[in-house]
């Protein structure tokens, strides 16, 4: 059984691809995002209640990685045939729960009088269809089954680490030892961003070194881009690719440590420090849009 290190809680910010991600296009958004109870002009709900907004192509990928999740649940039990009328009835239930229970950008903000399964499912249905007829399910049914003690399988929690001694998130989405070797498959639902998913692939290298005191050539990070067809991007890190990424990862944590007030505690500086872009595209499908009042 895989172990893994655990942490004390402390209020020091943690680098992530998201969060980073967020700070370079909108700073204003980052601070609604990470600091929604400082902020002067709004109450926390409202905040939080836009931070909790969800979109069809957002909802689309995580109801895609939650199946998969539980399909790969199953293997640990069952290695028998799906049944796929019945697979089905649970996607379906899945999605249509999922619209019951969450609030969409696109309902919020008048876009669309309501969001159904009927806007997901096609796009999920190719993305299970590619996962389930890939090489890789099979190679997972056939070999990685092998290990099944040592999956790792969606994580609890954000995946917390340490990178030269620097706060992380780098959670993974399948995990498993496979003939000495730390396989991390990590699935993608929409279009490749090539560096930002690039920087994903190090993170989990990073994150599997630190956890299991694994060497970098021992650990192969693989996406897997479910559509339009099913296609996989992997990563051969080296120790000096990892210890550029962690040179990277040093840079962009300082520069998000500069808009703190107290680095220790977390604590922003004034809200007016924090920009609003000067790429109003982006405001566009911004969850914070209508507390900025630009468009």
């Amino acid at each position: 059984m895989l172990k893994f290190k655990r942490f004390d809680f402390s209020p020091i910010l943690g680098w992530s691809v998201s969060r980073y991600d967020t700070f370079a296009t909108c700073k204003r958004k980052y601070f609604y995002q990470y600091y929604a109870k400082y902020d002067p002009d709004f109450t926390r709900e409202r905040i939080d209640a836009l931070k909790k907004l969800t979109s069809i192509p957002l909802e689309t990928g995580n109801i895609a990685h939650d199946i998969i999740s539980t399909v790969l649940q199953r293997l640990l039990k069952s290695n028998s045939e799906i049944n796929r009328q019945r697979f089905q009835e649970f996607v379906d239930k899945k999605a249509e729960l999922n619209c019951k229970n969450k609030t969409f950008f696109e309902v919020h903000y008048a876009e669309k009088e309501a969001v159904t399964p009927v806007d997901m499912l096609p796009t999920i249905n190719e993305s299970l269809s590619a996962f389930l007829g890939s090489p890789r399910f099979e190679w997972v049914k056939e070999k990685a089954i092998k290990s099944k003690n040592d999956w790792l399988i969606e994580p609890p929690g954000y995946g917390e680490t340490r990178i030269n001694d620097m706060k992380a998130y780098c959670k993974v989405d399948f995990l498993f030892v496979n003939e000495g070797r730390i396989v991390i498959l990590d699935w993608k639902t929409g279009k490749r961003m090539e560096e930002k998913h690039g920087k994903q692939l190090l993170g989990y290298s990073a994150w599997a070194a630190y956890h299991l005191n694994a060497d970098a050539a021992k650990i192969d990070p693989i996406l897997a881009y479910l559509r339009p067809a099913y296609e996989e991007v992997k990563l051969t890190p080296s120790t000096s690719d990892l210890e550029n990424f962690a040179a990277q990862i040093r840079v962009e944590t300082d520069e998000m440590y500069a808009l703190c007030s107290d680095v220790e505690e977390n604590a922003p500086m004034d809200k007016a420090t924090f920009e609003m872009t000067a790429n109003l595209g982006l405001c566009k499908y911004c969850n914070y849009k209508e507390l900025c009042n630009r468009i």
